[in-house]
């Protein structure tokens, strides 16, 4: 029974890089053997284990063959006559597919660390073609690493676009996109989790409404980088720069998407693209049972990024009417994400990423003052009802015109 260290861990360990997670990999021994040492036996599709005092994961050397389409589409082979080198090959890239002994020695069977000095995303077999969620974590990767300018290699792109081409990307279930979209919207760079996925065509099957929006053009006086993609995958990187919130991230990527449902005889002109929006950012939350708390936000910004950009030309009365419908009086939290993905908005455009806007001073100071009257002495009063709204209205829109005067 032989026990290394494998993957990320490894990985990270060699770029310098800090490291979480540990995975293990045991090699010569058997289920029974793990169980009489105390190990917990956890995961239904093959044996993985925990240690009775770490709690990390131990998963025996196994094999797998493709049965079927899609990515749960395998049959497992845990036993101890696989191999460490077995078990290696099966993984998704030549950096993943590194181990450790204990005494500090590495297994690289792939050349993992030549690609890792060479800063190369590679796949480590031909059977990477077997499973499409391979496509969304090289794409992840992409994301993570390029800062560090890891480029994929050429040839496990035109794998990915060959598995594109013949169908296997249908096959993902709506969970599993998700649960790699919101990884890599939490990578340094996440706007390259997308380009790369249009890259190999992946993109307009699983995000046609983001897809599309290139070669749409927007006016230049406005968008000096005038295509809508270029300008959507600017905004997102902003967005990382801003917040290291993934829904803000995730509402600065969809804010646009009505752009790219204008009738070409309307461009460059957008009209109306932020109503247009909001049933497909719903439609997109539906497709991939995106959390309620991304979508709220999401369909906030997309419905109201205009209205804060226009912070000085708004009547009070619509500031007003702006400030009740993002509900920023009971979900103030809310409120400054919304203007943190609104000012990746304005960033996100050729010659603006390092400028301040004063859109955000100009909100917060009117919903401090709109937020300081409430209902409590308009009911003492004795007021009731309507009488309580319209009052409290009033009273607000007076103490916005103020604020905007000072």
């Amino acid at each position: 029974m032989e026990i290394y260290l494998v993957g990320g861990c490894v990985r990270d360990q060699l770029l310098g890089l800090e490291t979480k997670d540990r995975d293990w990999v045991v090699v010569g021994a058997s289920p029974e053997e793990m169980l009489k040492q105390d190990y917990r036996q956890v995961g239904k599709d093959f044996p993985v284990f925990l240690h009775p005092e770490t709690n990390e994961e131990y998963a025996l050397a196994r094999t797998e063959r493709k049965t079927a389409p899609g990515y749960s589409g395998f049959s497992f082979h845990a036993a101890a006559d696989v191999t460490l080198e077995e078990d290696l090959i099966r993984r998704d890239l030549t950096i993943n597919a590194i181990a450790q002994s204990d005494n500090g020695d590495l297994i690289d069977p792939f050349n993992g660390q030549a690609d890792l000095k060479e800063k190369i995303l590679r796949h480590v077999s031909p059977a990477f073609v077997e499973d499409p969620v391979r496509i969304l974590r090289v794409a992840r990767f992409a994301a993570r690493f390029a800062d560090l300018g890891f480029t994929i290699a050429d040839e496990t792109q035109k794998l990915m676009a060959e598995m594109v081409n013949n169908g296997e990307v249908d096959s993902l279930v709506p969970e599993r996109v998700w649960q790699e979209t919101i990884r890599a919207l939490t990578e340094n760079t996440p706007a390259r989790y997308f380009e790369v996925l249009r890259d190999c065509g992946a993109l307009t099957i699983l995000f046609p409404e983001i897809d599309r929006l290139w070669g749409v053009p927007q006016p230049e006086k406005h968008h000096p980088e005038i295509d809508t993609g270029v300008h959507t995958m600017m905004v997102l990187t902003q967005a990382a720069k801003l917040s290291s919130n993934p829904k803000v991230r995730f509402a600065a990527l969809v804010h646009d998407l009505g752009k790219g449902t204008t009738a070409k005889s309307k461009w460059p002109k957008h009209i109306a693209h932020e109503s247009r929006g909001v049933p497909l950012v719903n439609a997109l939350c539906n497709r991939y049972k995106i959390p309620n708390d991304y979508r709220e936000l999401a369909l906030i910004v997309t419905e109201y990024h205009l209205h804060y950009h226009r912070a000085k030309e708004l009547k009070n009365s619509t500031f007003l009417k702006t400030l009740e419908a993002i509900d920023a009086f009971r979900r103030p939290d809310r409120f400054e994400l919304f203007l943190l993905a609104c000012e990746a908005d304005s960033r996100g455009r050729t010659g603006y990423e390092n400028n301040s806007f004063e859109q955000p001073e100009i909100y917060r100071k009117v919903f401090n003052a709109a937020k300081s009257l409430n209902a409590k002495k308009l009911v003492a009063q004795g007021l009731k009802g309507k009488e309580i709204k319209d009052e409290l209205a009033k009273q607000r829109i007076i103490a916005i015109k103020k604020a905007r005067e000072n």
